[in-house]
């Protein structure tokens, strides 16, 4: 009984009204057809398609060639196919060889994969300045990046890492994932939640490394006070517009690499031309997060703990590039004046990479819900199998 119901001659299928035809063809699992005439072989490739089912049709004769085009993926023989198969196809086997099939699948998903981390990570990411503006506007702080700055990360220090997402190796059990369907989104809401909790982060932390600056001469044991910058409250930061009301506010010279910040003269342009330093930490927070952003996007689910940077070796030279190029415009005294940047200390990297870092963090969870998503998913789907 069971092998009647999963194999079945053309001419039976045919007298089958509609609505058996598709009940035959639902469900998962195989189903042997013996007897196909071309126009059964349509007719199925017909049925299955209005399933809202990717139907892909192997075949090597002239009486093939109807249901091939017809398919969406229509797949002819190289060697034993006949030129009318072929011309009717989508792809040709040159070697007559059906696990080409298999790997061209395997290859179809990692490209569909790579793709969307290049998204992942250009979305995250790009939300990240946008709510780090945001927030610096919404707060009344002094502008931390300025629009060169912003220019220099989007155009010049994402890119490497970007293009090197899309040479990440295929995940190893690609192959044991359902077929994604046809009308699934790119984009879930799933998927877009992540995006906004990472770039709210990326944010936060941009905006703090700026204001941590202004606001406190350590913090977490981390020195800030060895360059000599006044330390002042958050309400004075975020009203500093008002700078010229201030009674006795004179803040101290700072020194910055070889450079030392003087505001004897004008106590106010503290915020101003004495803001360098905070921007260049909220610059190098920005930069450093968007690189561990990227290894992040190694995969969609899996942990690092699973997929290793080390997987994709493009993406590591990627980062040092960009880590590089960051270097070279904060060390090189005439690139970093262009940028309204100054060299950083050691204390001070510190600050940057602990707020950088948390981004892998966040990210581990948000992927260890997804992998539950997963399951619960993929549980459902066997279940009403």
């Amino acid at each position: 009984l069971a092998l009647s119901l999963l194999s079945i001659a053309g001419q039976e299928f045919m007298q089958m009204d509609e609505e058996a035809q598709r009940q035959m063809l639902a469900g998962h699992g195989g189903r042997c057809f013996s007897g196909a005439q071309p126009n059964h072989k349509q007719a199925i490739v017909k049925r299955l398609k209005e399933m809202g089912e990717i139907v892909a049709m192997t075949g090597d004769g002239v009486n093939d060639a109807p249901a091939l085009q017809l398919a969406d993926i229509g797949v002819a023989m190289g060697i034993a196919g006949t030129e009318v198969a072929k011309e009717a196809s989508d792809m040709v086997l040159a070697d007559d060889n059906f696990s080409s099939i298999v790997a061209a699948v395997e290859e179809g998903r990692s490209i569909y994969n790579n793709m969307k981390a290049f998204i992942r990570y250009m979305i995250s990411s790009n939300f990240g300045e946008v709510a780090s503006i945001f927030i610096t506007a919404a707060t009344g702080m002094p502008e931390g990046l300025i629009p060169v700055q912003l220019l220099w990360v989007n155009l010049v220090t994402d890119g490497p890492p970007a293009t090197a997402l899309g040479f990440n190796k295929a995940e190893p059990d690609i192959m044991q994932r359902p077929p994604r369907s046809a009308s699934d989104p790119l984009i879930s809401g799933w998927v877009f939640f992540r995006y906004m909790v990472v770039g709210i982060y990326v944010g936060f932390a941009t905006v703090a490394g700026f204001a941590l600056w202004y606001t406190r001469d350590e913090f977490m044991g981390i020195d800030l006070s060895k360059d000599g910058h006044t330390v002042i409250s958050m309400t004075q930061l975020t009203s500093w517009h008002h700078c010229h009301e201030w009674k006795d506010f004179k803040p101290a010279p700072f020194t910055a690499g070889d450079l030392t910040f003087d505001f004897s003269k004008d106590p106010c342009s503290y915020f101003e031309e004495g803001k360098a330093k905070a921007s260049t930490l909220s610059l190098s927070v920005l930069v450093a997060i968007e690189m561990f952003n990227a290894v992040n996007a190694l995969s969609e689910d899996a942990s690092l703990l699973e997929i290793s940077p080390f997987s994709n070796p493009y993406l590591l030279v990627a980062m040092f590039v960009s880590f590089g190029l960051h270097f070279v415009i904060l060390y090189v005294p005439f690139l970093a004046s262009t940028f309204g940047i100054v060299p950083l200390s050691v204390e001070e990297w510190k600050l940057v990479i602990l707020l950088a870092f948390p981004v892998i963090l966040i990210d581990e969870v948000l992927k260890f819900f997804g992998r539950m998503r997963n399951r619960a998913a993929a549980a459902a789907l066997k279940k009403q199998s």
